[in-house]
């Protein structure tokens, strides 16, 4: 009984989203179908698979990825970056030594999602990756990515978001809007999809180096940041991985660019982690210094949608760095 009760709960949580889904090229109403999704927009009427049961909901036209992609199942963004053997126990160098991408904001993503409890509220997780969030708030989390990653409920480029207008509750965008070819296009997306009052949380790169390789473009000061959420008020904002953080990715990829070699790569790597594995450390120290607004390595991002469009004039003003009044 009780598993019956767990299924249905299941079943009620995926219609929740299900039913807020539209068609990614014109926004038309989807279909179910023997072999996926269709738009019953006549002038439209694209039809999208699924792929185990995930479906890929993305406006080809619009993005750098294609439908064959997720049918073939090729290599994409963190899968590019995955050893074939995904499930290896960390090495002794990774159990001893902390990351150096250690956030000084870390939990405010978990405290986003817990802040949600209604179980008809909606919280979409923008490039979900291999993260995954509590649901113990009681809203209905749904990661969307463009790798079919573990967990992936859907295959979603944030070019064009496949929900419909004023549908959705929360976005929650962490270390994603350095990875698409126009940011500025993806944030109007959210805000086109959240509900008035909806909020977003982002964390995006100010100083790292590339990652993700080919899938990786743009960087954002705090201000630059606030731009590209001009559409939403403030919440609260601040950095999210300070300056140490940012010299400890200098450090490294300093170090690696000596050796094209992955074997000598490898050593770099644990050495340049070695020595800079305290920096990100003092970051808690740092992080409310202005100084380390022009110096941090990411920015984060709270804020809810607004009726009105944050003016250049305005948000200069709201600059932080050392040179603030």
């Amino acid at each position: 009984m009780l598993e019956n009760s767990s299924a249905m709960d299941q079943q009620s949580a995926a219609s929740a989203w299900q039913t807020k889904l539209a068609c990614p090229v014109c926004r038309g109403v989807l279909v179910h179908a023997s072999d996926g999704l269709v738009c019953t927009n006549a002038v439209c009427g694209c039809r999208f698979p699924t792929v185990d049961g995930v479906p890929i909901l993305i406006n080809e036209s619009n993005s750098v990825f294609s439908t064959d992609d997720f049918l073939e199942k090729r290599q994409t963004t963190f899968t590019e970056l995955k050893p074939a053997s995904g499930n290896r126990r960390p090495g002794l160098l990774r159990r001893i030594i902390p990351s150096n991408s250690r956030s000084v904001s870390r939990g405010n993503d978990e405290r986003f999602c817990r802040d949600y409890t209604d179980p008809d509220q909606v919280v979409l997780v923008i490039g979900a990756g291999d993260k995954g969030y509590s649901s113990d708030g009681g809203a209905n989390l749904v990661y969307s990515d463009v790798h079919l990653g573990e967990g992936v409920d859907l295959i979603a480029d944030g070019h064009d978001l496949p929900f419909q207008d004023a549908s959705i509750d929360a976005v929650l965008a962490v270390a994603v809007m350095e990875h698409v070819a126009d940011p500025q296009r993806c944030a109007a997306e959210v805000a086109r999809i959240l509900k008035p009052g909806g909020r977003v949380y982002a964390a995006t790169p100010f100083m790292q180096q590339v990652h993700m390789g080919r899938y990786d473009f743009t960087r954002f000061t705090h201000l630059g940041h606030r731009r590209l959420w001009r559409r939403f008020r403030e919440v609260e904002s601040g950095i999210a991985c300070g300056p140490g953080m940012a010299l400890a990715w200098a450090w490294q990829y300093f170090l690696l660019s000596f050796s094209e070699n992955q074997t000598t790569r490898k050593y770099l790597r644990a050495f340049a982690k070695l020595t800079s594995f305290p920096l990100p450390y003092l970051d808690e120290f740092l992080k409310h210094k202005r100084g380390a607004y022009d110096a941090a390595s990411a920015f984060y991002f709270i804020g809810e949608k607004a009726d009105t469009t944050r003016t250049d004039r305005q948000l200069i003003s709201e600059y932080r760095g050392l040179d603030s009044p």
